[in-house]
């Protein structure tokens, strides 16, 4: 538990740390910070093969960081972070349970055919999100400025997320009155 916090908070905080890095610590030392994300990860390295690749991927943006001394590779993690939850989510629309379903029978709830095709569904919104998301940080890494970068990676991207979070769980509330689920 103690090592999830430090995780969501380090991946929070990431692109404000870059941010205000920028211009007064170089790149090279400021890839650091993802080796720190990086690292309180590993223990989800046994969950998953995308939990692995993402680690070898930030590893080699840190890698290619440290060498070139660009911020470029750093600013590419958020990038990296949403292809591997689009792979994961992606991955388990090819499978017989989808990752919003995988993820609802932790509580160990049985679930009718008719919620396990809704939360297909929300699986494939939220690859939806992932693609987007993952596309903005992609242009605003290469053409935006660090602020504008900072302040979509840092802030805007989460409260899309948590708008998503919030209309998804509106939706489902009304789907689980309308089906008696």
């Amino acid at each position: 538990m103690p090592m999830t916090v430090l995780t969501a908070v380090v991946t929070l905080l990431y692109p404000l740390a870059i941010w205000f890095g920028h211009g007064q610590v170089e790149p090279r030392w400021l890839a650091g910070l993802l080796l720190l994300a990086v690292a309180t990860r590993l223990p989800a390295l046994k969950l998953s093969g995308v939990a692995r690749w993402s680690v070898a991927g930030a590893l080699v943006l840190m890698a290619c960081a440290a060498w070139s001394n660009l911020l470029l590779p750093l600013k590419l993690y958020p990038v990296l972070v949403n292809a591997a939850l689009l792979a994961g989510f992606g991955y388990s629309l090819a499978t017989p349970m989808s990752a919003v379903e995988r993820m609802a029978r932790l509580r160990g709830e049985d679930f009718p055919p008719v919620a396990q095709a809704y939360m297909r569904k929300v699986t494939q919104v939220w690859c939806g999100f992932f693609i987007v998301n993952g596309a903005i940080a992609f242009a605003t890494a290469l053409w935006a400025s660090e602020a504008v970068w900072s302040l979509y990676t840092g802030v805007i991207s989460y409260a899309l997320m948590a708008l998503l979070f919030g209309a998804e769980y509106l939706v489902r509330l009304r789907f689980k009155r309308l089906h008696h689920v």
